[in-house]
């Protein structure tokens, strides 16, 4: 049997930093950890699941001995703020009526979404329930990143593919992924695709280069969608 482990979990405390970063005494560690665990669900339920979908890539958090500090990365900063701030105040009034706990939220853009796994994990997904055809889109993430500047990509996706009655695995690699090299830069993004015919599991590799030595990415342009009817070949 193969033994796999998540690269995020491999690396934290390596290479990696933690998510969450806070001292607790041992009577209020298991509080604690139970409050982050209902943050990050929370924003995910509010700001992935339902319109307009804000692209929330993860959620770290910190604490002191008075509030909890909630750092949100997001690819749509503007939809999180919203006008003059009112989206994120009315964010951190229901984290706190969550926690009973003073909270302050902060938001950071992700400036490449086209190199975060989970992100591009979660558009396969939303390109999934619409009914795209999977190795289309796969393929088209993985030639966009590898534009982007990622030197190596992997992609899989299991359940029923095509609403085909038997489940099943495909994978799409591109370039390389070096998953035992702990100063490799390998992120992993976990998705799940609901659709009408079952539950379809993506997961995302993107290998971006050794810890400090990261290619510079690179803006790639919006694919163009091609008209219809037109064209020299087109029919009259």
């Amino acid at each position: 049997m193969g033994q796999k482990v998540s690269p995020i979990g491999f690396r934290t405390g390596i290479t990696l930093g933690w998510k969450s970063r806070w001292f607790a005494p041992k009577a209020a560690y298991g509080d604690f950890l139970v409050e982050d665990q209902s943050i990050r669900r929370f924003i995910d339920a509010r700001l992935n699941r339902q319109p307009p979908y804000a692209a929330v890539a993860r959620t770290e958090i910190e604490r002191t001995r008075d509030e909890v500090r909630v750092n949100v990365h997001t690819a749509r900063p503007g939809l999180v703020i919203g006008p003059k701030g009112a989206e994120i105040d009315k964010l951190r009034e229901a984290l706190e009526s969550l926690i009973n706990r003073k909270v302050t939220v902060n938001v950071t853009e992700v400036k490449f979404p086209e190199l975060d796994a989970q992100l591009i994990g979660e558009a396969i997904s939303e390109q999934l329930k619409r009914r795209a055809a999977f190795r289309r889109v796969m393929k088209q993430h993985c030639e966009t990143a590898i534009a982007t500047g990622a030197l190596g990509v992997k992609i899989i996706c299991s359940g029923r593919l095509g609403g085909a009655e038997l489940a099943r695995s495909e994978r799409q690699v591109m370039g390389s992924i070096p998953l035992q090299t702990l100063q490799a830069n390998v992120d992993y993004g976990l998705a799940v695709s609901s659709t009408t015919y079952g539950v379809i599991g993506i997961k995302v590799w993107i290998y971006r280069g050794m810890f400090g030595q990261e290619p510079e990415p690179v803006a790639t342009a919006p694919r163009r969608q091609p008209r219809a009817g037109g064209g020299p070949g087109a029919r009259k």
